[in-house]
């Protein structure tokens, strides 16, 4: 399974730290390979940042806060400079989309037309909002004037996963940067490399020195000494629960930092049999096996009303034996690798578990090619509520399929997980789509439909699924203090 040419041309051109507006190497001069899932095979070095990067990016992110033309810069000023690095990005389309399919694995038509896209318009989104975040005037008993001002938080600490990289890197810098904080971004150690092309990119738009600061590097030797810096006023994170669970405790464990949290899934997607079946088997298949199943909402648990079941199953087995896997740069490509051997293996680990506790595997569960990290479309049916296929984030193309009977125990059963990330419905009837969508315990809920996104549309789960929302106006409530001032008059 070859490379592209396409593949094979690409320069990467960004590999250091970029700390208080110059790329610099680990100060212990160490780097580590980010590989390419297609192969197994790494693209280049990347400066590897440690506990010493970490507190000069810090120190960097404070000054800039505390003491430069970005603490003095209006609302107006910090939205323009986000607009003009939304247009450099889209100078930089089709570099940045080879760049991110080359790291990531995703087909490039994926990272040109669906992950960039929406990565230039979340930026343009929060462009707009960077002058307009105000507080009111309030009324109160007296002679007073009283009104209350939405003030930067301060000093934020970003990690971001690697199945959005571009993506997840928007959401978090978009209402951070718009609202007036500075900046220090882990990227994921599997997918620096477009991180690190965008902060240069910020740099050319004209962002101040120290404003965005971006050490590349692992968990423990670089995202742990971030989440527990006392000089960082507010951790944000996007991954697994259970690192999840780590920051929260060292952020309580330090300087009781502020915390959000958007993290994993088990997502209902329930379809009735009201439902129209050619729409709910399209949006069934893509809610799960896009983005190769490495999604936190990803539609994996599928529950079918009992009297399609059997056709709605057939017809999902057939679309995954028929999707194209293979060369992330082919034009007929539906399904690249999983991001990494580690990711490889779990999934790989779970397709084993299901087979195990004596789910019905109708397709799939196989590797695709001799090297690179590719999996197989796999479908497995009559999945018991128990099993660990049904209860554990996968992150992979593996669809569970489980029958139910009436509304009530589809409610019912949606809720029996410690997630609570998204859920959706497919129905005709509206008073089934209402008392799905106000009965299921998620932070999002289509409604048929899947994976519908908007910089307006606010993102974020219940339960262990997380804490705060990205996106839209709710997100710049996670980067803001609110002050109140009372004046005697």
């Amino acid at each position: 399974m070859a490379i592209a040419p396409a593949a094979q041309d690409i320069d990467v051109k960004y590999t250091q730290c970029f700390i208080n507006g110059e790329w610099v190497d680990a100060a212990s001069g160490k780097t580590f390979d980010t590989i390419n899932p297609s192969t197994g095979e790494p693209i280049c070095g990347v400066a590897e940042g440690q506990e010493e990067d970490i507190n000069r990016a810090v120190a960097a992110a404070r000054k800039a806060f505390d003491n430069s033309a970005w603490s003095r810069m209006s609302g107006a000023e910090r939205g323009n400079l986000m607009y003009k690095l939304a247009d450099l990005i889209e100078a930089n389309i089709e570099e940045l989309a080879r760049l991110e399919s080359l790291d990531n694995g995703k087909p490039y038509k994926d990272s040109r037309y669906v992950d960039i896209p929406l990565t230039i318009a979340c930026y343009r989104y929060y462009a707009g909002w960077a002058d307009k975040n105000h507080g009111k005037t309030i009324p109160i008993n007296g002679p007073f004037f009283c009104y209350t001002r939405h003030e930067p938080v301060g000093v934020c600490a970003q990690i971001i996963p690697w199945n959005f990289p571009m993506l997840m890197q928007a959401w978090k810098w978009g209402p951070a940067l718009a609202m007036g904080n500075s900046i220090i971004l882990k990227p994921a150690e599997q997918t620096p490399l477009t991180a690190l092309y965008v902060t240069q990119l910020a740099a050319e738009a004209g962002y101040p020195e120290g404003v965005i600061n971006v050490v590349p590097g692992f968990g423990p030797g670089a995202g742990a000494p971030l989440a527990a810096h006392h000089d960082v006023d507010k951790v944000a994170f996007t991954g697994s629960t259970e690192v999840g669970h780590k920051i929260m405790e060292t952020a309580a464990k330090t300087n009781l930092k502020r915390v959000t949290l958007e993290l994993g899934g088990k997502s209902p997607n329930i379809v009735f049999a009201d439902a129209d079946m050619d729409a709910a088997v399209e949006g069934a298949f893509f809610a799960l096996f896009f983005n190769q199943g490495q999604c936190c909402c990803a539609g994996s648990r599928l529950m079918v009303e009992q009297s399609i079941h059997s056709e709605f199953v057939d017809r999902l087995v057939k679309k995954a034996e028929e999707r194209v896997v293979g060369d992330p740069f082919s034009d007929k490509t539906e399904q690249g690798p999983q991001v990494s051997e580690e990711q490889f293996d779990r999934v790989m680990g779970y397709i084993e578990s299901g087979k195990k506790e004596g789910a019905e595997m109708r397709c799939g569960g196989t590797r695709v090619g001799e090297r690179g990290y590719f999996i197989s479309p796999t479908v497995f049916d009559n999945v018991k509520d128990d099993m660990t296929i049904a209860q554990e984030e996968i992150f992979g193309p593996v669809m569970s399929v489980m029958p139910f009977k009436d509304i009530n125990e589809a409610v019912e059963r949606s809720n029996r997980t410690t997630y609570g990330l998204a859920a959706a419905v497919w129905t005709k009837d509206i008073q089934k789509a209402l008392k799905i969508s106000n009965g299921v315990r998620a932070g999002t809920v289509w409604v048929n439909c899947y994976d519908v996104f908007d910089a307006a549309a606010p993102f974020g789960g219940f339960k262990r699924s997380g804490i705060g929302r990205e996106l839209g106006e709710y997100a710049l409530q996670n980067y803001t203090e609110v002050k109140t001032v009372t004046m005697k008059m």
